[in-house]
């Protein structure tokens, strides 16, 4: 007699090489990561990334992010499409339709090693740069919106980590701040139709990764509203320095040096 649960049969099947405590450490990654981008709007990525790779390896991290926050995102974007500056919206996306390629070509070419030397580097940087809290001030002018566009598509193609150059360039103040937020939901929701055609044309978009999205899905998905619910009740300058904190543990256990310390 078969001795094996309907999840291990599952694992077995679908997820050969990825035994039950890597996939329980993607879940609750995928579920603080969540958690970050609930309440405050940015870290999940930077979170979830590093982590996952040093799990599940470099180029399907990226790939799995895609697919989770492109899916519980999805609601977001009737909104979004409605508030937005469509045009301002448009003009980041030529932008990004030249640096996603770029980066999906380094995601699928980079050893495995070097690109999570990589990414924890990047993290890190874009860390530092959050923290120092600078913004672009000026009005958007449009050669620098592509040329915002192209360095977030590269990152994002790369990594899935092309928030904080667009935040910072339109969160300056120029923009009203709903508007602003409109225009991050609709410029993400589109960029992952482009990074999508990308994977998959990459051959980075795989069943193995839709496989892991069931498992990772879910975790993030409650982690987004348990954040949503914390925001308004929580300190928010508290709760800020906590993801700064999270994103930096990441970044530093998502190192080939720390193997040891995951599943």
């Amino acid at each position: 007699m078969d001795s094996q649960n309907p999840f291990s049969t599952f694992v077995g099947t679908l997820l050969p090489g990825h035994g039950l405590p890597e996939l329980a450490f993607m879940f609750f990654a995928a579920l603080i990561a969540g958690l970050a981008r609930g309440f405050s709007g940015f870290g999940g990525a930077l979170i979830f990334v590093p982590l996952a790779s040093a799990a599940a390896g470099p180029k399907i991290a990226p790939a799995l992010l895609l697919v989770i926050d492109g899916i519980t995102t999805l609601g977001m974007l009737p909104d979004g499409w409605r508030r937005a500056n469509r045009r301002e919206v448009g003009t980041m996306l030529i932008g990004a339709l030249v640096g996603v390629p770029a980066g999906t070509a380094l995601l699928a070419v980079i050893e495995p090693t070097a690109l999570r030397w990589l990414i924890s580097i990047v993290v890190l940087c874009l860390l530092a740069f959050l923290i120092s809290g600078w913004r672009y001030h000026g009005t958007p002018k449009t050669w620098l919106t592509i040329v915002v566009g192209a360095i977030a598509g590269l990152f994002g193609g790369a990594t899935q980590l092309s928030g904080p150059p667009i935040v910072a360039y339109w969160l300056g103040g120029a923009i009203p701040p709903l508007t602003v937020r409109a225009n991050l939901i609709l410029y993400f929701g589109l960029a992952t139709v482009i990074s999508a055609v990308s994977y998959v044309v990459g051959h980075l978009l795989t069943l193995e990764v839709l496989a892991l999205a069931l498992i990772a899905g879910p975790g993030y998905g409650v982690g987004l509203f348990l954040g949503s619910r914390l925001f308004g009740v929580a300190s928010e300058g508290t709760f800020r320095r906590i993801c700064f904190l999270l994103i930096a543990m990441a970044a530093i256990v998502g190192l080939p040096l720390f193997d040891t310390l995951r599943p």
